[in-house]
């Protein structure tokens, strides 16, 4: 016998064989489906030779193809016709067992990362396996391919402390789906009751939070969903732990995830609006962010854990929270102008988004990071914490401009912009609004320039008021840029930047004593300042409103915006006060004391509804104090 014919064959020699042999036996009928088919594949392949396999396949389809290609005579074309359709029968059986091979292989890779984690790792180590921004991700088949892999697998260790977890972590994916599966159905339907809310705002019933606790039979997540139905922070949950369920941790992780994931997919296929849209999908990140957030301050401060239990265990919240952040930072429609809390006012916005700060230390994604950190900096300004939010905008700012991420960078160029505006720095705040217009234009952001045309047109009215006396000529490149930005923002449905561009308008009129102007800006400004709940925006409206209405020679009218926009600036600690009562002092003077007096009670009940009957109360003593000096 030859070299030749003892030679063995090729992994890829045996492939083609197997693959001629195949066809031949479903053209004859001796393998009749895909799933027959699929069988042998998954018995005869060896491996880590599908690579070897298909590339086979493909030469073989090739041949196959070129030899039909070449028939002229019918008979032969019919055959090889039929040789086509009965390598289109492999293709298929061969897609479906590279897709289940993948689960299989991934699931079990998973497994033995798990297994090869320290024994007091491994619960964080599960976590990171699932962790949705690592490709491929763990969908629902995978979830019950790996609860399947743990069980089996803890059933023949000799470890009883190992084979323990394990099944815990079983118990845990499993019940998690089945819990997922019976909330299913009523995932949105919170959303068409009446008078019910996303589920951070100071009311008893909240969002779905409560719908779900009735429906929920597992202990933990029913406990933290009427929790949050009360608006009452996780962290007190994880704080009364006395030991730790792992199988109850898990059910919740795959839960949270799943309920996170549903509502995301129903609102991203809705319409834009203050109920239920594209805005919406924001809402939800955080929200769920901000549990596993609250979940692992809680976990800190839980006495009745070992001192490395309570680390650990707010250690892996904080991961499953940096998780959903950066699956929320890398989506198209991240809202980098804050969009993100339109369902929030001020004060019901929790003080809790502070948690979110933590688990970005550490993020490797530095586009991720940047883009978080920005809606966490306007969350700050937001809520009145100018320091940290300047502190959150100018290290995202550095990470954009690291990264190239140029929108990130103007939008943080203009948050900055904006914080200086309500500092009164002017100087400033034109600074970054002029860069940000720049970058804008040259990158065809139109939001980014709506936002910073606003903030350099604002900017530039007050440094324009500050001088002795203005010209309409010397207003004309600020109401410009106001103008310009206005209609942008109307065009983006902008209502924050369609106030402060009214709030600029209005101010620069009063300045160029324009008033029928001023007061049409004015109140277009007020109108919209108080649907979103712009307290600052608000009381400089009235200021700027009396100061209009003085022009045009309406006293009355004038004293009642202008003891408005004293109180309410008051109140908001500026010191543009001084401004309103100084307005005041002028009315009382012309009106004469005692008129002024009755003009004031004759306007009571006016004043009682916008400022209760403490501030009309107070409205003397302003007067006093300006008058004192």
């Amino acid at each position: 016998m030859s070299d030749s014919e003892s030679k063995p064959l090729t992994t890829r020699e045996r492939y083609l064989i197997f693959v001629e042999r195949i066809i031949i036996n479903i053209n004859n009928g001796k393998l009749l489906s895909k799933e027959h088919v699929y069988r042998i594949l998954s018995e005869s392949l060896e491996a880590g030779t599908g690579e070897i396999f298909e590339r086979a396949l493909e030469e073989h389809a090739n041949a196959l193809q070129s030899n039909f290609d070449a028939q002229t005579d019918v008979v032969k074309q019919a055959k090889a016709t039929q040789n086509l359709r009965a390598m289109k029968i492999l293709k298929d059986a061969w897609e479906q067992w590279q897709n289940n091979y993948q689960v299989q292989d991934t699931c079990t890779r998973g497994l033995q990362t798990i297994l090869n984690a320290e024994t007091q790792d491994r619960l964080l180590t599960l976590i990171q396996v699932l962790d949705p921004n690592h490709t491929p991700v763990f969908e629902r088949q995978h979830i019950q391919l790996l609860a399947q892999l743990c069980q089996k697998t803890a059933e023949t260790l000799p470890d009883d402390s190992t084979a323990f977890e394990l099944r815990q972590f079983a118990s845990g994916l499993t019940r998690g789906l089945a819990s997922f599966d019976l909330l299913e159905g009523s995932l949105v339907s919170w959303l068409y009751e009446p008078q019910r809310q996303v589920g951070f705002e100071r009311s008893k019933v909240a969002g779905p939070w409560h719908s779900w606790a009735q429906q929920i039979s597992s202990p933990l997540p029913k406990e933290l969903f009427a929790g949050q139905a009360l608006n009452q922070s996780a962290a007190a949950i994880a704080q009364a732990q006395r030991s730790i369920d792992l199988s109850a941790w898990v059910e919740l992780s795959i839960l949270l995830r799943y309920l996170q994931n549903g509502l995301v997919r129903w609102f991203d296929q809705q319409p834009y609006d203050a109920r239920a849209g594209l805005h919406m999908t924001g809402v939800t990140f955080v929200a769920f962010a901000m549990i596993w957030g609250e979940l692992s301050s809680g976990f800190q401060k839980a006495q009745q854990l070992s001192d490395r239990d309570r680390q650990y265990l707010a250690k892996i919240c904080f991961r499953i929270s940096l998780q959903t952040l950066r699956t929320f930072a890398q989506r198209e429609n991240f809202p980098l102008y804050g969009g993100v809390f339109a369902s929030f006012s001020g004060e019901s916005f929790r003080e809790t988004i502070n948690y979110l700060d933590q688990p970005l230390k550490e993020s490797e994604n530095t586009q991720e990071k940047a883009r978080i950190l920005t809606v966490l900096g306007y969350s700050q300004a937001w809520m009145g914490h100018h320091k940290q939010a300047i502190a959150l905008h100018q290290e995202a700012l550095s990470l954009a401009r690291e990264v190239g991420d140029q929108r990130c960078e103007i939008a943080n160029l203009n948050h900055l912009s904006r914080i200086s505006l309500h500092q009164k720095d002017f100087s400033m705040s034109e600074s970054s609004a002029q860069r940000a217009v720049i970058l804008a234009r040259q990158n065809g952001d139109r939001q980014g320039e709506a936002n910073a045309l606003a903030n350099l047109g604002y900017s530039e009215v007050m440094i324009a008021r500050h001088q002795e006396s203005v010209t309409p000529e010397e207003l004309e490149s600020p109401i410009s840029h106001l103008e310009r930005g206005q209609k942008l923002s109307e065009k983006l449905n902008d209502l924050q930047n369609q106030a402060l561009c009214w709030a600029g308008l209005g101010t620069a009129y009063v300045a160029i004593e324009q008033p029928h102007q001023a007061q049409i800006a004015l109140e277009k400004g007020l109108s919209l300042a108080q649907q979103i709940g712009d307290r600052d925006l608000q009381a400089l409206s009235y200021a700027y409103l009396g100061e209009a209405y003085y022009q045009l020679n309406q006293l009355e009218t004038a004293t009642h915006h202008a003891c408005l926009g004293m109180y309410l600036l008051d109140q908001r600690h500026s010191k543009a006060w001084q401004q309103s009562a100084a307005l005041v002092v002028i009315l009382q003077g012309k009106l004469g004391a005692e008129n002024f007096l009755n003009l004031l009670q004759q306007q009571r009940s006016q004043f009682i509804a916008q400022i209760g009957v403490d501030g009309f109360d107070h409205l003397p003593n302003l007067i006093d104090r300006y008058r004192q000096g």
